[in-house]
């Protein structure tokens, strides 16, 4: 038996209604093994010795009251949360983007990698098992790194906590920071200065001057590489804007005597395989908008918003002004259209799009780490 839940406009003539059949719990779907596999593969980072540092900013006064917030976002299913999505994947266009500057890109950081002395990984917080490359440990190899979850300021402190958890049961040092403000990027340079002090000590007993330590930051686009740097300069040294695809080739910076950063654009597998992921970067805006129908994009956020008992469709009725009786995201994204914008559907999708990316919806988090 299938509940009817939630929807997209798909071209699917079998489908008479407007949403389409939610997965109930009980049905044998083998076409959702995916999901775990995706999951697994995303989780599977190499593991450092366990020496675990977790550090980040001061918490802001406005986060201090949070475990009502937090008590409930627990008893999400985020299980089934990536089933849904992945289920209301699979009939649309595949989100793919791989512009010619990204594949150069790619070419020339491979050679840089070799002179770096610590990676800087940079992921979004709000999915950071989305925004890892899966190739990612083979480029890096042995190299030391240092993984930073940028937008803290997006995610709740149960959500930071959970994910501080998983990545030290790893034994991976992770920066939580909010390269918008500027929390955790002092200390990320001290980071990445100490896990890289033996590089001038060799070479002074091989009788060599010191130089400054080589730091290379990489990531998805728009995850806020150039940000962070600037941040660490104190001064605008990197394009930064809030769309993917700003920073288009490498560029070395120097902040201070001691440490050198590499900026890079931002890199995406050329094919990616996980649509539920190529989604939720569609949602947090980490991939070219050309990749993707903003249409249908809308529609899935609404329907993992009203799943989300932080937020509710009764959450998106108020805000919107419009009354839906069953969770669509298509009859949604309508009704917003015609309230606020004479029938347009484009651009009702795009304002709700842009109000979760900016934090309109409160701490909004998309994924937490696998159980």
């Amino acid at each position: 038996m299938t509940v009817q839940l939630s929807g997209l406009w798909l071209p699917c003539p079998k489908i008479p209604t407007h949403c389409i059949q939610r997965r109930t719990s009980s049905d044998p779907n083998p076409k959702l093994s995916p999901i775990k596999t995706g999951i697994s593969a995303a989780a599977s980072l190499s593991s450092p010795p366990p020496t675990i540092q977790i550090v980040g900013g001061k918490t802001p006064r406005w986060r201090e009251n949070e475990s009502v917030h937090d008590a409930v976002e627990d008893k999400i299913d985020w299980a089934e949360m990536d089933a849904d999505i992945y289920y209301w994947t699979r009939a649309l266009r595949p989100v793919q983007w791989y512009p010619g500057h990204i594949a150069k890109t790619e070419k020339e950081l491979k050679e840089q990698l070799k002179l770096m002395d610590v990676v800087i990984e940079v992921r979004d917080a709000r999915i950071p098992l989305s925004t890892t490359h899966p190739q990612m440990d083979l480029w890096l190899g042995n190299r030391k790194r240092v993984l930073v979850l940028n937008r803290e300021d997006m995610i709740s402190t149960g959500d930071r906590n959970a994910w501080a958890m998983y990545f030290s049961r790893q034994g991976i040092k992770v920066v939580f920071s909010n390269g918008q403000l500027g929390m955790g990027t002092m200390k990320l340079g001290r980071l990445a200065k100490s896990l890289a002090a033996g590089v001038n000590v060799k070479r002074r007993a091989k009788g060599l001057l010191p130089r400054p330590v080589r730091a290379g930051i990489v990531g998805y686009p728009n995850v806020g590489k150039s940000s962070l740097i600037n941040r660490l300069l104190k001064r605008r040294l990197c394009p930064a804007a809030p769309r993917p695809g700003v920073t288009r080739e490498l560029k070395w910076v120097h902040f201070g005597k001691d440490l050198e950063l590499l900026d890079s654009p931002g890199i995406l597998p050329m094919r990616i395989s996980d649509q539920a992921a190529a989604i939720k970067l569609a949602i947090c805006d980490d991939i070219g908008e050309r990749s993707y129908d903003v249409a249908d994009v809308a529609a899935i956020l609404v329907q993992i918003l009203a799943k989300l008992p932080t937020v509710g469709m009764e959450a998106l009725e108020n805000r919107y002004k419009v009354d839906v009786d069953v969770q669509c995201g298509k009859i949604f994204i309508e009704k917003v259209a015609l309230r606020l914008f004479n029938g347009d559907v484009h651009q009702a999708a795009f304002r709700v799009l842009s109000d979760f990316r900016k934090g309109k919806f409160g701490w909004v988090a998309l994924e937490r780490p696998p159980r």
